[in-house]
């Protein structure tokens, strides 16, 4: 399964960034192969407006099948919903704490965000 953690940094020692739209880092994991690719959000940290639909339009292209976050709004939410990207919030310590969590079954996808979506 590919999963995309919001991170601080590029790796799987980074700590979960708690903001989706504003995270760092994006790193995906393919829990298969062990393949770990990070993306950086800088453009999306820094945008105006848009910064959740940026990156979930991001994540969608890399196939993944879950992300992992702390916070997602509303806009985010519904991007990656309609993409069939299921979604995990509250999640916290590291982005390999945090895949091994999921593997586990000790994370649950949500049914709707987290938090309201910011005025543009």
């Amino acid at each position: 399964m590919r999963v995309a953690v919001t991170s601080t940094g590029p790796d799987t020692a980074s700590q979960v960034d708690p903001r989706f739209g504003r995270a760092d880092w994006f790193v995906v994991v393919d829990t298969s192969s062990g393949q770990i690719k990070a993306i950086d959000n800088s453009a999306g940290a820094d945008a105006r407006s848009g910064a959740g639909v940026q990156a979930a339009q991001a994540v969608v292209g890399e196939g993944v099948e879950y992300v992992l976050t702390g916070h997602c709004g509303p806009n985010a939410f519904r991007t990656l919903d309609a993409a069939g990207v299921k979604v995990v919030v509250d999640v916290k310590g590291t982005v390999e704490q945090a895949i091994d969590m999921l593997k586990s079954g000790d994370l649950k996808p949500v049914a709707g965000p987290n938090v309201q979506g910011h005025a543009g």
